[in-house]
């Protein structure tokens, strides 16, 4: 699942109280780290990469004991590499990819962090945050955003249509407690 739900502290405080909140320093009442999936498991990739080799190489054995096999094998590895590696790539660049979003009584945040590194951050009060899920008119199906502090930011672009609802469901009623 690529919702991990960190931390979900939404029952009533212990000091509870018109003047008790977290301050956007304590604990959070709901902290999660969303992910995209990465389908492709260690042994899916060994399969693939020999299914690859085996495919590239039934047309080289028409080849065998000709001067024309030693021309087309560089040919063979470029293929065979070039495959491996951006597998390869893939699967890291997926492994970096995450967004984290923390919710106090008086501050939400959300952190975005980008396979090459760079971080984004937002946040707003959730007191004025609004969260849209567009079925049908966005750039996807079931495009959710956040909208508060001036600005509106997508979250979970890598998630599928079902857990975008899912997650705008479930955070929804999270909302609804803090504020």
């Amino acid at each position: 699942m690529p919702v991990i739900w960190l931390e979900d502290n939404l029952k009533a405080p212990a000091p509870a109280g018109a003047f008790a909140h977290s301050g956007g320093s304590g604990r959070p009442a709901l902290r999660l780290r969303l992910h995209p999936n990465r389908s492709l498991k260690p042994e899916g990739f060994v399969l693939f990469i020999g299914l690859t080799c085996a495919a590239i190489a039934l047309p080289l054995l028409a080849l065998l004991g000709t001067p024309t096999l030693w021309g087309i094998l560089p040919f063979f590895a470029v293929t065979v590499t070039g495959v491996w590696y951006a597998l390869r790539r893939n699967n890291r660049d997926r492994g970096r990819l995450h967004e984290e979003l923390t919710l106090w009584s008086d501050r939400m945040e959300l952190v975005r962090h980008d396979p090459g590194g760079t971080r984004r951050a937002w946040d707003a009060n959730p007191y004025w945050v609004r969260l849209t899920l567009r079925a049908a008119g966005g750039p996807v199906e079931n495009y959710l955003t956040l909208k508060g502090g001036g600005r509106e930011v997508e979250l979970g672009a890598f998630l599928s249509p079902e857990e975008r609802a899912d997650l705008h469901d479930n955070l929804g009623r999270a909302l609804s407690r803090v504020g």
